[in-house]
């Protein structure tokens, strides 16, 4: 996908028949998911690394009501039409979905990428999609953290400032 066909959020209906159409030319699909509030180079390196293992990248997006529900009152500092807007900025990154309930679940099970990956924070057995991704014949990627780079040590670090 080049960067004219990226999308602010591309609805789950038209990502399920690109993702046809990627399987169909051989491109594999590789999905993240996350709140992405305060980008910061722990982000980027995950959004890197997880476009290497492929060829088209989706972002699965938490929605506000989603992050707040997740990180608590006050998350997300950045709305979802902003985070998504940025993540679309990026290099790696193809399309961003955006989904309301509090896992990617169910993007996971109508897209089934090829790749699903998370940061390296999350143990391979609590991986949401996992066993769809692997029972599919993918596989999950766990990408090492950049120590001390993510929103609540950032956000820690203000309060203490």
């Amino acid at each position: 996908m080049t960067r004219a066909h990226a999308e602010q959020d591309t609805p789950l209906a038209v990502l399920a028949e690109r993702r046809e159409l990627w399987r169909t030319q051989g491109r594999t699909l590789v999905m993240t998911n996350g709140c992405f509030d305060l980008l910061h180079p722990g982000h980027l390196a995950l959004l890197e690394a997880a476009r290497q293992a492929g060829d088209v990248l989706v972002v699965a997006l938490n929605s506000d009501a989603s992050v707040r529900r997740l990180k608590g009152e006050g998350r997300p500092l950045v709305p979802q039409a902003e985070r998504a807007e940025v993540l679309l900025a990026l290099e790696p990154v193809d399309a961003v979905v955006i989904y309301e309930e509090d896992t990617p679940i169910e993007l996971v099970r109508v897209l089934r990428p090829e790749v699903l990956v998370k940061g390296a924070d999350w143990a391979q057995e609590r991986i949401v999609g996992r066993a769809e991704v692997e029972a599919d014949g993918g596989r999950v990627l766990r990408v090492e953290l950049l120590p001390g780079r993510s929103t609540s040590s950032i956000l820690q670090r203000m309060r203490t400032a």
